[in-house]
């Protein structure tokens, strides 16, 4: 049996640009002995298998999930409250997808791939982003 994949959605609080989520977790790798750059989060996932099965979080920036980043493993940390916390190490490389609307939501929630917004191709991950109120006006009408 073919072993599922599923990935996590999250928001990115206060990035305003894909370019702005790069460069933090770059600057925050840099200060972790083994150079990678982690999320933490108080709660682990219970379907560790299918992250770990290619799966990546998907960043919600400003309203849209617009850049993923895959999944490496997860780690347990230790705050300094003496909490077990969940690190979820991820690929340095944050990949644009296309702009899809999400609604804001606390924590992390898992998505499908078939629900995962696409890749953007290579030569189009520098393009301007549609304006929010426009994507809205086209999700609306069942355009996007």
């Amino acid at each position: 049996m073919n072993k599922k994949t599923v990935h996590l959605i999250k928001l990115s609080v206060g990035t305003e640009s894909v370019e702005q989520l790069t460069e933090w977790q770059s600057q925050r790798a840099k200060l972790v002995p083994d150079g990678q750059y982690y999320h933490q989060t108080r709660m682990w996932p219970k379907r560790v298998d299918e992250l770990l099965n290619g799966g990546s979080i998907y960043w919600v920036i400003k309203g849209e999930i617009c850049a993923r980043q895959r999944i490496l493993r997860l780690d347990e940390k230790f705050g300094e409250d003496g909490v077990r916390r969940c690190g979820i190490v991820l690929a340095p490389e944050v990949v644009p997808t296309v702009c899809a609307l999400k609604r804001p939501f606390q924590g992390w929630r898992y998505l499908t791939p078939e629900d995962a917004p696409a890749d953007l191709p290579k030569g189009r991950a520098q393009e301007d982003a549609l304006p929010v109120e426009l994507s809205r006006a086209l999700a609306d009408i069942g355009v996007l």
